[in-house]
């Protein structure tokens, strides 16, 4: 039976330095029993939905225009759809493991160790999982918006021809946002584990993470840094070159 044309996705690989001068990169288990990859350690995303891309949405967008998103990832893309791919990525991060890449409407980053704001934050992140309200409804209603200017465009992969579920994805990198937590498990994920690139590449040698091929190739890339300092200068230049 013949796959039919790739859905479009995002993908967000989370960083943080370690206490040795180099990174580690921030992996989700997901839950044995789901139909696709259950079982699989990958890095939170999922497929670009409508709202992503709607008018409401992009208003509640800071840092980046969907020309420049365009311009970014090529003209394959329109630039609505583009900037939908970051939006997309910052909601299923928020959706899966609870990181909110947000700013307040000036660009400034968001004070998330007020325990009241994050205890609403979190029941609106259930709503959200539920269907119960959409994402720009979500930054609206708590005054903040989605802060496409930080994570960085790393890489694009399509899945191949012959497999029954194929995915048109862009990876972007972004670091760990400060004062913030992820969550250990949600609906979609059963376990998560902070891992240099290095360290997975060796689990994954020993047959012990279970990875697929776009996740095993982003590893190896970042394996190239040799330091913290050296991944996070492309980070915060907002530009990634291969």
């Amino acid at each position: 039976m013949e796959s039919g044309p790739p859905r479009h996705a995002a993908t967000v690989i989370v960083l943080r330095p370690d206490r040795h001068g180099h990174f580690e990169v921030f992996l989700t288990r997901r839950p044995h029993d789901m139909e696709f990859l259950g079982g699989y350690y990958v890095f939170p995303g999922g497929v670009v939905e409508k709202d992503d891309e709607s008018p409401q949405m992009l208003r509640r967008c800071y840092g980046l225009s969907p020309r420049v998103a365009q311009r970014v990832v090529g003209a394959r893309l329109s630039p609505k759809l583009a900037m939908a791919h970051w939006v997309a990525g910052i909601r299923e991060l928020f959706e899966e493991v609870g990181i909110l890449l947000c700013v307040t409407e000036t660009g400034e980053p968001v004070d998330m160790k007020n325990e009241e704001r994050k205890s609403r934050l979190y029941r609106k992140r259930k709503a959200l999982v539920a269907g119960a309200i959409s994402f720009a409804e979500l930054l609206e209603s708590e005054g903040l918006f989605c802060d496409t200017g930080t994570p960085v465009y790393f890489s694009h992969r399509i899945t191949p021809q012959e497999r029954p579920v194929r995915f048109d994805t862009c990876f972007f990198l972004t670091p760990m946002p400060i004062d913030q937590t992820p969550l250990l498990a949600s609906e979609e994920v059963a376990e998560t584990r902070w891992l240099t690139p290095e360290r997975a590449l060796e689990e994954f040698r020993r047959g012990r993470l279970p990875l697929v091929p776009p996740t095993l190739a982003a590893l190896e890339t970042l394996s190239d840094f040799d330091s913290w300092r050296s991944l996070s200068a492309v980070v915060h230049s907002g530009v990634y070159r291969r």
